[in-house]
């Protein structure tokens, strides 16, 4: 019998057999842990909305634990997202299932960038701190004018 060498393991860093998180699930976790920032979300009080404990979300933000389907799917629902939220933006190269066809569409990188800022959050927080519907609007479309786009819905 072969005796095997064991490597040195950190906690919650690798798996049971020893390969790691899977890129999914820190792609995931990652989307999941900026939508809760973007809402201004403890992971207490999200963890405490979904009925588990805020150590378990850390786990599922850092892609330690894998989100079962339910879970994910009434994380969709208490965060205001469809499931496909937590998907969009996959790195390009992500490990296939065997005898799968790969459909590689563009992705759009540098909005999640932004999205992840200091100063993105504090003003999408602020914006929803505005209470005034009409205000919350017009401040939006304020925003948006000084971005330079024209809204021709009206």
């Amino acid at each position: 019998m072969k005796s095997r060498k064991s490597l040195p393991v950190t906690a919650n860093t690798v798996s049971r057999r020893g390969e790691g998180p899977h890129p999914i699930d820190i792609h995931v976790g990652a989307r999941l842990r900026l939508r809760r920032t973007l809402l201004g979300l403890s992971q207490e009080k999200l963890g405490e909305a979904v009925g588990i404990t805020f150590q378990q979300l850390q786990k599922y933000e850092r892609g330690a634990n894998r989100i079962s389907a339910s879970r994910l799917y009434h994380l969709a629902q208490v965060l205001d997202v469809p499931v496909g939220f937590f998907f969009e933006d996959m790195p390009i190269g992500q490990p296939a299932a065997e005898g799968a066809r790969v459909v590689q569409l563009p992705t759009e990188t540098d909005e999640f960038e932004s999205m992840a800022k200091r100063e993105t959050l504090e003003l999408v927080r602020a914006y929803y701190r505005i209470g005034d519907p009409n205000v919350r609007r017009r401040a939006f479309e304020l925003i948006k004018a000084l971005g330079g786009e024209r809204d021709d819905e009206d």
